[in-house]
Formats: C-alpha cells, structure tokens, sequence
C-alpha cells in the first residue's frame, strides 16, 4: 500500500504561481516584440523619406546645372552678355507664381525644363510620388540685388503622409 507524505504547508499556496509568471513572461516578451516591429516600421519610413529628398536634391540640382550650362552668354559686349544671359535665364522659369507646394503661373517654354518636370513626376521611373506639375517651381530673381539667383523648389508628397514635403535648391548663374 502506497501512503501519501502530506505537503508542506508553503507548498500550498505556490500551486498555479507558475503558471502566472509564465503568463507574464509572454506578455513581456509579446511587448518587446511590438516594440520592436514598430520602430522597425519607423525606420523604414524614414529611410524612405530619406531617398525622396535624396532625389529631390538631386533633381534640382539636375535643372540647375543644366541651366548653368545652357545659358546663353553670346554678345559682344559685358551688356549685350547680360542681356542675353537674362533672356536665356527667363525661359527656364517654371510655374513662378503661389508657395507652399502650390505653384502656378504657366509652365516653361523651354523644352528642358518641361522634360525634367515630367521626369520630376514620373514616380515609377525614378520620380518623386505624388508630384504633380503644379508641385514644382523654378524662379529666377534677375534684380541688381538678385544676382541672377535661380531658386527651384521640389515638392512630392508620399502616399502615407498627405503632408507635402519639399526641397528648396538655389544657385548663381553669371
């Protein structure tokens, strides 16, 4: 015959704490695992944002130096030289009116510019998302005090934020 030892008294009052602190132990570690695929949720958005103003800084510099490059700056003389140079900067403005990512006033004339704000806004070929024409600007400030400065302005905005981000590029062109 088999005689049962009595338990202690301690042991008692353990039964089920096990199963508790395995509980808690998988409510810790479902947290931590969470936690984790959020911030990497977080990281790829931000690395995301970091390729479109890549971009962006590279499109922008794309028409400025292409600007630069294209200018005009045939004449004779230091006045005929400025007057051409203003003339040839003057096609390049593209939609100069309005701000903030909002930008009207006709678009270029000039055939590299048109062909660069259709490149700007051709997401699947290496464009920016959610870039319309009216989204890109470029302005020429041809005052005494302007310097011929050339200021283009990048916007795009990406399908999981609907807030506009944008990109501001300026240069001299003399």
């Amino acid at each position: 015959m088999l005689r049962r030892i009595p338990a202690a008294r301690g042991a008692v009052r353990q039964r089920g704490m096990f199963l508790i602190e395995a509980v808690v132990a998988i409510l810790l570690f479902m947290l931590g695992i969470l936690g984790m695929v959020g911030l990497s949720a977080q990281a790829v958005s931000t690395q995301s944002d970091a390729e479109y103003r890549t971009l962006a800084a590279q499109w922008a510099s794309q028409i400025g130096q292409e600007a630069w490059i294209s200018a005009s700056r045939a004449g004779v003389d230091r006045d005929a030289r400025a007057a051409a140079l203003l003339a040839s900067l003057a096609t390049f403005e593209h939609q100069k009116l309005g701000d903030d990512c909002d930008f009207s006033g006709g678009p270029s004339i000039n055939a590299v510019v048109t062909s660069w704000a259709a490149a700007v806004r051709d997401a699947p070929n290496g464009g920016l998302p959610g870039s319309t024409e009216s989204m890109q600007q470029i302005r020429i400030d041809s005052t005494a005090d302007g310097h011929n400065k050339m200021t283009i302005t990048v916007c795009w905005q990406v399908p999981s934020n609907p807030k506009k981000r944008r990109h501001v590029f300026a240069t001299l062109i003399n």
